[in-house]
């Protein structure tokens, strides 16, 4: 049946084809040009998608396979680490404040600003500053703290992720503060995060919570933290909500509403509430 369906149809697509390279042939355009129009990203998004639903690829191994191909349509802005929640510490505390801040910080590299938090002037990494306290047996004294900084480092957070992991490399680093085009700061971005839109969200050994807490209710809702990026959520329970507009959950609703959302308000967007 299959061999007599394309007998039948095949003269009927070769004439439609046929026609269409034509009208396309009047404006320039030629058959070999026309080929190269086919996106090969996306051709593989359609396969790997395809094979999914049929149940031969699964869900997480599609999520890889598709986040490696998101690297060069996702810009910084969409996984960098929001100014809001950049830990910095101030030039100008005294020796033992400042290191205890680099310390309690919870990470491995922190920016150091001067005057206000948008004027960063360096970034201090916290196991060199260790390493530096214990040969001097545990005393700050004569530490000079600030001359172990290290020169920021900006990118603009139009750079795609694909760029951006080309200049990690090159640049021998995986930690860069982002601005936007007046120069002014967005946040952080670091190899991590665009390895998590490949792999998914890999806690660190001391991290209480995965960023983007997202809990399930005994009545089959979600609790999700309106900073929660769009596409952590829709991996992490197979959605397809949109994030053309808005990065986060909040910004979606927000969005979506037009309004700044009240306590306990209720909203029906894409087939959910």
């Amino acid at each position: 049946p299959m061999r007599l369906i394309v007998s039948v149809l095949a003269p009927i697509v070769g004439a439609v084809q046929w026609t269409v390279w034509c009208v396309l042939g009047l404006v320039g355009i030629r058959q070999e040009e026309g080929d190269e129009l086919i996106d090969s990203h996306e051709e593989i998004r359609g396969t790997v998608n395809l094979h999914h639903e049929e149940g031969a690829v699964g869900r997480e191994h599609r999520d890889m396979i598709t986040g490696v191909l998101d690297l060069r349509e996702l810009h910084i802005a969409d996984v960098m680490v929001h100014r809001r929640s950049v830990v910095g510490i101030d030039a100008d505390l005294a020796p033992e404040e400042m290191f205890k801040a680099l310390i309690d910080s919870g990470h491995t590299r922190v920016p150091v600003w001067r005057d206000t938090q948008d004027n960063i002037i360096g970034v201090l990494r916290v196991a060199e500053v260790a390493r530096e306290y214990a040969l001097r047996g545990g005393s700050l004294a004569d530490l000079d703290i600030l001359s172990m900084m290290q020169e920021p480092w900006f990118v603009p957070d139009t750079t795609t992720l694909e760029e951006q992991l080309r200049a990690f490399r090159a640049h021998r680093s995986h930690f860069a503060l982002v601005v936007d085009e007046y120069g002014a700061l967005q946040g952080i971005v670091t190899r991590e995060d665009i390895l998590d839109e490949i792999l998914g969200d890999i806690p660190d050994e001391n991290e209480a919570e995965s960023r983007g807490n997202i809990r399930k209710q005994k009545d089959g809702s979600y609790v999700v933290d309106g900073a929660t990026p769009i596409r952590d959520l829709n991996r992490e329970l197979d959605w397809n909500l949109p994030d053309d507009e808005a990065t986060t959950i909040a910004g979606l609703v927000i969005y979506e509403a037009r309004t700044i959302p009240e306590a306990k308000q209720r909203f029906s967007f894409y087939g959910y509430i």
